[in-house]
């Protein structure tokens, strides 16, 4: 049986650091029995980053039927998180905050977090297919997920989920996009393969791998992820995205 104690010394031996900015993705049943459930965990993740640190999760709202979909059911205090239990409990835990998104919302527990997540609805930065008005950007200049990025702490704990949760893998795709774009205005959008990202990303050995609780857990730095990734995409699209077309 876990605890909320051994969460915390696994989570430390894995790398992760007071002060840190850490986005989680997240598979709750992958941590095996935890004494005291899903507070136990929430908890031993605050006691890792401390009081000056920040704790992120996505609390997105992924309606199977798409975006007008996902804009009809959207309230930012009710919609439930569509991306596991850990982030639906989460959620809804006295004092976290959520940013105002229709479908790419996140939640967010610690310093400075309502500042953090309450400029999602901005319309400052890279456009995405995922944006609808009145919504901001999705992965635009003041969203949080770009905020992390820019943090130099900011950090993506993948707790016992595998590179199809990675959803800095949109980031990429928007960074490329707008490069795109900036190049030939009608530039197509491309949906890269998380597989051949993680194919390209885990031999280099920029992560962190361990044990917290049972979960089998990746920890990297998002901006180094991000624009590494990036890069490697630029000089080989056809590897990343699936049908490029130039």
């Amino acid at each position: 049986m876990h605890t909320r104690e051994s969460l915390f010394a696994d989570l430390l031996r894995l790398g992760v650091e007071p002060g840190d900015t850490l986005l989680v993705h997240s598979s709750f049943k992958s941590l095996g029995p935890v004494e005291e459930g899903a507070a136990a965990v929430v908890g031993a993740l605050e006691d890792a980053l401390s009081p000056e640190g920040l704790l992120l999760m996505p609390s997105f709202n992924l309606l199977p039927k798409g975006g007008e979909a996902r804009a009809r059911n959207w309230s930012r205090e009710s919609t439930p998180s569509s991306v596991g239990w850990l982030t639906e409990f989460f959620r809804t835990l006295p004092g976290t905050v959520r940013s105002d998104h229709q479908s790419h919302s996140v939640a967010a527990r610690g310093k400075n977090a309502a500042a953090f997540v309450g400029d999602h609805p901005s319309l400052e930065g890279m456009e995405t297919p995922w944006d609808r008005a009145p919504w901001g950007r999705t992965y635009g200049t003041q969203s949080p997920m770009l905020k992390a990025y820019r943090c130099p702490a900011g950090k993506v704990l993948m707790l016992g989920t595998d590179h199809k949760s990675c959803t800095y893998c949109h980031v990429v795709e928007t960074f490329f996009w707008a490069w795109k774009k900036s190049i030939r205005f009608d530039a197509p959008f491309h949906f890269i393969s998380r597989e051949e990202v993680f194919v390209f990303w885990d031999p280099l050995n920029r992560q962190k791998r361990g044990k917290v609780g049972d979960s089998d857990c990746r920890l990297f730095l998002i901006r180094e992820f991000v624009t590494t990734v990036l890069e490697a995409a630029k000089k080989d699209p056809a590897r990343f995205f699936k049908g490029y077309q130039d």
